[in-house]
Order: structure tokens, then sequence, then C-alpha cells
């Protein structure tokens, strides 16, 4: 396993900022978020002053400057204070890659730093009715005119789309090449043509706001344009492996939680006159929650310290990703076990963890597509 690049007080000194700000801040709130699905702006704002956002970007543009191994326990922190604000840490760090990675000197000084403060709220805009885990299936059309682009087509599931105010599109704009015929637009979300959908209600993760944009004739500028024309499908691509060990820790976030929660439980709630911790079955749930947190622990963290150094990773993001994310169902659902009833009830913490869960299985990929990239590189004899 690769060694971290920076002074482990560094690292030390970003987990415990992320833990003590969702300790403090994100945990005592989590419940009434959920309930209420509410956009929490001046909670956002509060983590950028405390440089929880742009974790990879450079400082010149007001991000941390550091590595994904960094990033990995951050975002590992504020999930356990509540999944969905984990999300918001984690669609800033794609955006923030996609720009740093592609942008172009203009378009890094417009938008960084305003992301990064959010200010400026962004939507990451890939999927389509049609074009879910088949990224190839995109719809959406870009066509060139003398003055720049028109966007015509639709996206789903968005995550920020019911309140984002600038949208990254992928869209296609060389039919004749399939996948490698599309290029990513930055969009204001606010231009003519362009149509918010309603607020979509999910099972979990209830205060990450999602839903559909829809593009009706959007004209934008030539420089729109996001990296090289029909290149989008490559650059959209490459930033998902970070965005695999971002949804790992995140679902390692959730199960630490519930891990943590259950324990506490267990040793405090009595039955038979003994605490329900000296059961054998439960002290057998615990021992085996702890140990596959430990193991997707390392997986998230080798993940990622392979993508700081340069090796390839994307067996690894992926195993990560799977993992850590089957694991977390698993094993809230084994805490709502230990609570009993009281875990079937709204309002506690471990009912809020297994909803949460069960979408780490889904997006950045299901589990399905990741089990098929492992499968496809063992193939081709890329084993780590």
């Amino acid at each position: 396993m690769f060694s971290p690049k920076l002074d482990a007080e560094i690292y030390q000194h970003v987990k415990e900022t992320a833990a003590i700000f969702a300790k403090n801040h994100i945990k005592p709130i989590a419940e009434t978020l959920d309930r209420e699905e509410r956009f929490p702006e001046a909670l956002y704002a509060a983590m950028a002053k405390h440089g929880l956002f742009g974790i990879t970007a450079p400082e010149a543009y007001g991000g941390l400057g550091l590595d994904v191994y960094a990033y990995a326990l951050i975002m590992e922190e504020i999930s356990k204070g509540y999944a969905s604000i984990a999300d918001q840490c984690g669609v800033i760090e794609l955006i923030c890659t996609l720009l740093t990675t592609y942008g172009t000197q203009q378009q890094r000084n417009l938008y960084l730093r305003k992301i990064i403060s959010t200010e400026i709220k962004i939507a990451y805009c890939i999927t389509e009715a049609e074009a879910g885990s088949d990224v190839s299936g995109i719809k959406t059309r870009a066509e060139k005119t003398d003055t720049g682009w028109v966007l015509t087509g639709s996206k789903q599931w968005i995550h920020n789309a019911p309140i984002a105010n600038l949208g990254f599109v992928l869209a296609v704009t060389d039919p004749k090449l399939g996948h490698r015929g599309m290029s990513i637009f930055i969009v204001d979300l606010n231009t003519k043509g362009v149509t918010k959908g309603p607020r979509d209600h999910k099972m979990g993760q209830c205060a990450s706001q999602i839903g559909a944009l829809f593009f009706d004739e959007v004209h934008v500028s030539e420089d729109a344009l996001l990296g090289e024309l029909n290149k989008g499908f490559y650059a959209m691509m490459s930033v998902l492996e970070k965005g695999r060990v971002g949804i790992g820790a995140l679902a390692l976030g959730i199960a630490q939680a519930g891990l943590e929660a259950a324990l506490d439980y267990a040793q405090i709630r009595t039955q038979f006159g003994k605490s329900i911790f000296s059961n054998q079955g439960i002290q057998w749930l615990l021992a085996d929650m702890a140990t596959d947190i430990s193991a997707a622990r390392l997986l998230v963290h080798q993940a990622a310290l392979k993508l700081d150094n340069n090796v390839p990773a994307g067996t690894a993001c992926s195993m990560a990703k799977r993992f850590a994310s089957d694991k977390a169902v698993e094993h809230t659902a084994n805490a709502v076990q230990i609570f009993g009833g009281s875990g079937y009830i709204k309002g506690f913490e471990v009912e809020r963890l297994y909803r949460d869960a069960k979408i780490t299985q889904i997006y950045e990929g299901t589990n399905q597509i990741q089990r098929n990239i492992i499968a496809k590189n063992l193939e081709k004899g890329l084993l780590s």
C-alpha cells in the first residue's frame, strides 16, 4: 500500500476539523434537515469558511490544495454527521476537478473561487431517462451556431438541479461519433430556455436536492465549452474514479455512524436485567460491523493513495466504492436490528442511516457496473 504524500499532521488536522464541524454543526440538525428536505445554504457557507470544500483544488483559487486521501478523510467525517452534506462536498470536488484539469484560465478565474465559497451553486449534468449507467445513450444535443452553441434536451435526477445556478452539461456535439462525439458546456441555469423540474422526493439523503433540467434551444457562447470539443465523455469519466473514492468514503461514514450508534445503544439498553451487549448474538453483529468497516476503510484509502501516486486505480476505486456501499447497507440494517422497534421509528438516527445508505449502491455507477469494471480489468490482468 502506498504511503500518504503529505505530513501526517496535515491529515490529522483536516480530519479533526471535519469531525468537529460534523459533530457540532451537522449532526445536531441532521434529523430536521432530513424531515424538512431543506437545502442548508447557511451551513454550506460555514463549511466553506472552514475549508471543507475544494479539498484538492489549488490554493490560488480558494481550495485547500490537498490530495484525494485528504478528501476521503473529510468525506467520511462529514458523512458521519449527515450524508446529504457530504454529497455537496463531493459534487463541488468533482466540478472543481473538471475545471482545474480541463478549464481555460478564464474559466478557472471566473468560477472556481465562487464555487468553493458556495457563491455559485453547481449541478453536474449527465444522467438522462435513457442514459444512466450507459452514458453513451445521452440524447441532449448541442448544435454549432455562428456565435456559439444551442442546447436541446433534458437531464434527470441531477444533484442540486432545483437550486443550482450553473450547470456542467454533457451533450452530443457529433452524433456520428457516438460517445466520442460529446462535449461539456458550462451553462447559466437562469438563461432563457432552461426550465427546472420540481424537486424529487427521495427515500434517503433527503436534504440533498435532486430534480430534472430541461434545455429548449438554450444559446450559449463559444467560451461555454469546457475542455476540447468532442472530448467531453472522456473528461466526465476521468473524474469518476475520484468520485468513487468519495462515495466509498461517504458510505464508510454512514456505516461508522451506524456502528457507533448501535454500540452505544447496546451498552445502555437492558433486557432480562442486563445490557443487550452481554448477548453473544449482539456481540457478533457488532464485531462483524467493525471488521467490515475497517476493511472498507482500507480499500477506500488504498484507492485514494493510488490516485495520489498517479498509478492505475480503476479497479481499486471500483472495489472501494462497491464494498463500502454494500457494507453500509448491510450494517445500517444490522444497526436497526440492534435498536429493535426503536430503530424502525423516524427520528432515530439509525432509521435515517439505513435510508441514506441505499443510494450509495446506485450513484457514481451502480455496484453491478462496478463489478463489470472489476471483472473486465481482471480479464486484462489489471488486478489492482
